[in-house]
């Protein structure tokens, strides 16, 4: 009995595939510790002004992607303020590279790493980090010897869902980025040129049913980890 052949991918589509994965790291890899710090800050301090602070961490999800590369490229363009700064200072090129693509995907999945670890840091029992804390220990001690070890699951779950958020990223990448192949042309990125190619639909169908599978998976290994780490804990 014969079997259909199972579909090969392209150069371009593995060269999309593999640049994705590298992104979506690299932003998750970039992000976590400013988020972490964010969302303590956004759970344990009361300052004036916090209400604004938590509006600008989650202005990404509610503003335009497109409006979200724009401000980037005005930013951290070649003739951008920061962007000029790390030019002439550091020779670092950010905008149409792959660097640029990390950096506009981890600005818009900033705000769901922000908002797991923040409602982990919630759950989080105080009079445990005031028992460590009568016992001598620090606060930069207490935050990694207990308060971190019990956010864990949140931290876990915040980064998969960034990084399957960061998979999914088009409008601010290519804002930012453009679609250079083989250099920012992610796999959406790749997906939405396809669809503009006479004949192009098979393949972009194999890139679609690659990030349905990429996005499912991340979605289950979020719930797993975050459960058998909570398991752990409990035990």
């Amino acid at each position: 009995m014969a079997f259909p052949a199972f579909p090969v991918l392209t150069h371009v589509e593995l060269e999309a595939l593999r640049l994705s994965l590298w992104v979506s790291s690299w932003s998750v890899v970039v992000s976590l510790p400013l988020g972490i710090l964010a969302a303590w800050v956004l759970a344990r301090l009361r300052f004036p002004g916090k209400a604004l602070v938590d509006g600008v961490i989650h202005l990404p999800l509610v503003l335009p992607p497109v409006v979200v590369g724009y401000l980037l490229l005005i930013l951290f363009g070649r003739r951008g303020v920061l962007g000029a700064l790390l030019y002439e200072t550091l020779g670092i090129t950010v905008a149409f590279t792959w660097k640029g693509a990390a950096m506009a995907s981890a600005v818009m999945s900033f705000p769901l790493l922000v908002r797991a670890v923040r409602l982990s840091l919630e759950a989080v029992d105080r009079g445990l980090e005031s028992a460590a804390r009568t016992l001598g220990a620090g606060p930069v001690r207490v935050f990694f010897t207990v308060t971190l070890p019990l956010v864990v699951p949140g931290v876990i779950a915040g980064s998969i869902l960034a990084f399957a958020h960061s998979l999914g990223e088009f409008g601010a990448t290519i804002t930012f980025v453009s679609n250079i192949q083989g250099q920012t042309q992610t796999l959406p990125l790749a997906l939405y040129t396809l669809t503009q190619i006479p004949g192009g639909e098979r393949a972009a169908m194999r890139l679609c049913v690659i990030a349905i599978g990429l996005g499912m998976a991340a979605l289950v290994a979020s719930e797993y980890l975050a459960r058998r780490f909570a398991a752990r804990m409990k035990g």
